[in-house]
């Protein structure tokens, strides 16, 4: 003990001598366990919000779309076509097994009028279970009915950024009256709101309309009851393949689909879409920590040059020790704990970097990160790794000096 303890104050006095140089040895270490650290937090947030819009949007909840076409030879790509119709989604709800809701809905962006401002926002026609299927709770007033579905009645609820924009600060919005296309609308209610997607785009940014008044005065359609996009909500997760491949014989069924010809429509759930944006989200990140990890292996490189050069620098020194009884171990284990206490500082500096850089891209950029614990303590332990590593070879150098050619040194 009393032997470590010396060696620990041997190898501190040593890297006081010439600090610059201990520091810039070290910056490759920092960066390198700050990015890591960096990267992973990013991953991780990202991972995170995923799940949370995935949530926000139904855990159940199945999208089906128009997807590629051919006319008379001519093919179009997914969505060029409606191909779904309310009578679509009206027998997944009567037909399909494990269904509990169906929602259809059809969107544009239009620019719509208050009566001091304008706004160029989504508006999407849609049915009353749209706030349920979305699980998306109305901050003021009210949702539309059935009544107002049946009686395509015009009235309207808005998200929040498009309250922002069409009105003043304070002003009242339930009860007034907006335009689109030059349709009057009464505003009945305000959405809850829900914040920026994964994908950036911000979901607040809307005016809802019940799909009858939608369809027949605002946005207008090629034919009676076509729609966009189909929500349907299954009973649990267990029954979400068995109710995809329900729907697709349905539709096929429904849509005159010879069984050479592919789908005329997409079906996506929520595991897909989640799995897919995860996917790319830790591809990014394995990508991102290996360039990082770099820095790491470049910092080890510069540990062991100057080394290399302390071991040149005290040849004479090691040559005394060895001189007055010291062992080989001892000179070996002399410049490994050297190395291992840079590494050591390196590492408790680079997770400061690293929870600094997460924290300024959380604040300045608005992008989400979590702190992973786990990360933080194996990006310190490799650091300790690769201190011990590189510091090995110019170790076991200093402890094979000749001590009678090392005292002769100059």
């Amino acid at each position: 003990m009393p032997f470590l303890w010396l060696t620990l104050v041997s190898a501190f006095r040593i890297l006081r001598r010439n600090p610059l140089r201990a520091g810039l040895t070290m910056l490759g270490i920092i960066i390198g366990i700050g990015a890591v650290i960096a990267m992973v937090s990013l991953g991780q947030g990202a991972t995170a919000a995923v799940q949370a819009e995935i949530s926000s949007l139904g855990t159940n909840v199945l999208i089906i779309v128009p997807g590629a076409t051919s006319v008379g030879g001519v093919r179009g790509g997914l969505g060029t076509l409606s191909t779904l119709t309310v009578d679509d989604a009206e027998d997944i709800q009567n037909k399909v097994y494990g269904v509990t809701t169906v929602i259809y809905a059809t969107r544009s962006v239009l620019q719509a009028i208050s009566e001091y401002k304008n706004w160029s926002t989504v508006i999407l026609g849609t049915t009353p279970e749209f706030i349920d299927v979305r699980s998306w709770p109305i901050a003021e007033g009210n949702f539309f009915t059935q009544s107002d579905m049946n009686s395509a009645a015009n009235v309207a609820v808005l998200g929040k950024t498009a309250v922002q924009n069409l009105f003043e600060p304070g002003e009242e919005v339930v009860g007034s009256q907006i335009r689109i296309r030059n349709v009057p609308l009464r505003v009945i209610g305000v959405l809850a709101p829900k914040g920026q997607s994964i994908t950036g785009q911000d979901q607040d940014d809307l005016v809802v309309l019940p799909f009858s008044t939608a369809e027949r005065k605002v946005l207008g359609t090629q034919f009676l009851g076509s729609v966009g996009i189909i929500l349907v909500a299954a009973r649990s997760q267990i029954e979400i393949p068995a109710i995809v491949d329900d729907i697709k014989d349905l539709l096929r069924a429904r849509h005159r689909l010879h069984q050479s010809e592919d789908d005329d429509f997409t079906i996506r759930t929520m595991e897909e879409i989640a799995n897919a944006i995860a996917g790319t989200s830790r591809t990014m990140m394995y990508m991102l920590m290996g360039i990082a990890s770099i820095s790491l292996i470049v910092g080890g490189i510069g540990i062991m040059n100057i080394l290399l050069v302390s071991v040149t620098e005290r040849t004479r020194e090691i040559g005394l020790r060895m001189a007055v009884g010291a062992k080989r171990t001892h000179i070996l284990l002399q410049f490994l704990i050297e190395a291992i206490i840079m590494t050591a500082i390196g590492g408790v500096l680079g997770v400061g970097f690293g929870i600094g850089m997460a924290s300024l891209m959380t604040n300045m950029i608005g992008w989400p990160t979590i702190i992973n614990t786990e990360a933080v303590v194996a990006s310190f332990l490799f650091s300790l790794i690769v201190g011990l590593f590189f510091g090995l070879y110019p170790a076991n150098k200093a402890s094979k000096l000749n001590p009678i050619e090392a005292l002769r040194y100059e």
